[in-house]
């Protein structure tokens, strides 16, 4: 069957017309009729970083509960949100997805607390970003090709990926590097398939927090209730499905709300792309301003909902106590590495440069690249016992 355009099919990346790769490849038809964004795609999917992701910290820091979300069931939630979204509209699937499975292979074991942690470490060697990370993780050390570092993907993925909350004025050493090796066009907004996969993070998270914040008793229903957003969204669910017992109706309160973001976003970037007149994929980036968002309701309701998760989810005493033990581990390792280098795996052992930034830099790489079990793991190894928190 032949698939309709999208509204916006005009404004879609084109793969044929791409910006290329940093390092010239030859011989790409050995491997199939793919494009160059299904290529990116699928480099990303076969990468050690992205399996790795199966053991990283969406929210619960190493739950014991086999149904909570993690850093890779998370990605590839985002990613059939963000490809509904850009076939809706008409836009490049392919690039969409890719970045969406991309989006959060920079994070380090343990989520956010990791990240503090490293940030603090490495405050004398400019810091830590994880979306920085991610470039560095896909440009340079994920490198499974004979003649090149990285994955080679190409500028769009790269580019999306660099700015992927926006156009970028100072950006940390990380990201600073991989503009100064493949420029990004770092301070011009990206294309709308990279838009769209930022926003569908936003969009998979509110969401799937709830679940998973419900699941683990940290959440109750009634205070969810107190979100407009949610308590609307409820009574919708209650009234489709009258004498469904309430336990069976969450599910539906996710997936509707869901939909309501996914509808508001769609319609709300077709009016912005015909109020200012965008024409092509060029206009897109010149334009100044964020093209694929909610209209100014909903972005008030998200906003009042993502305030209620920080308030009672993300700031709750059990995650702030699984916060400080996972801080406690990830700054333990580092002066573990520091102090003695040997303790890292022979093959990071022999590359550590011996000049800082650098030297610090690199034990960074090695500790961010880590799961969860495993940084609890050379925490014993390399430091001692540790008392961890009940499920973690």
């Amino acid at each position: 069957m032949t698939r309709v355009p999208g509204p916006l099919a005009f404004l879609a990346a084109d793969p044929a017309a791409s910006r290329g790769r940093l390092y010239p490849e030859a011989g790409g038809d050995l491997r199939g009729p793919r494009d160059a964004f299904q290529r990116d795609r699928d480099r990303i999917i076969h990468s050690i970083s992205f399996r790795r992701l199966r053991h990283k910290t969406q929210v619960f820091m190493a739950p014991d509960g086999d149904h909570f979300r993690v850093r890779l069931t998370h990605s590839l939630e985002v990613a059939q949100i963000a490809r509904t979204i850009a076939r809706a509209l008409g836009l490049n699937e392919d690039l969409t997805e890719a970045l969406a499975l991309a989006h959060d292979i920079g994070h380090p074991p343990f989520g956010h607390a990791g990240e503090s942690a490293l940030q603090a470490a490495l405050a004398h060697a400019g810091g830590f970003d994880h979306n920085g990370n991610t470039l560095r993780a896909l440009m340079v050390i994920d490198s499974p090709y004979p003649c090149w570092p990285g994955l080679n993907l190409g500028w769009e993925t790269l580019e999306g990926l660099a700015k992927h909350n926006g156009p970028i004025v100072r950006p940390g050493w990380a990201l600073a590097e991989a503009d100064a090796t493949f420029p990004l066009d770092l301070t011009q907004w990206s294309s709308l398939e990279a838009q769209v996969a930022a926003i569908a993070d936003d969009i998979a998270y509110d969401n799937h927090d709830i679940d998973d914040g419900l699941r683990a008793g940290l959440l109750t229903l009634d205070q969810l209730l107190e979100v407009p957003l949610v308590a609307r969204g409820w009574a919708g669910a209650c009234a489709r499905f009258a004498g469904i017992a309430p336990s069976r109706l969450t599910g539906e309160l996710i997936r509707s709300q869901i939909g309501v973001m996914v509808n508001d976003l769609i319609a709300e970037t077709q009016r912005l792309v015909a109020e200012y007149r965008i024409e092509s994929a060029a206009d897109v980036r010149a334009a100044g301003q964020c093209l694929a968002t909610f209209s100014q309701t909903m972005r008030d309701e998200e906003r009042a909902l993502k305030r209620f998760m920080y308030a009672n989810l993300y700031y709750h005493p059990v995650q702030l106590e699984a916060a400080r033990v996972a801080e406690g581990i990830i700054s333990g390792l580092f002066a573990a590495y520091r102090d003695d280098p040997a303790r890292m795996p022979t093959e990071w052992a022999m590359r550590l440069p011996a000049d800082e930034p650098w030297r610090s830099r690199h034990i960074a790489d090695f500790i961010a690249g880590m799961t969860d079990r495993y940084a609890v793991t050379r925490y014993r190894e390399c430091v001692g016992a540790i008392d961890l928190p009940e499920g973690f």
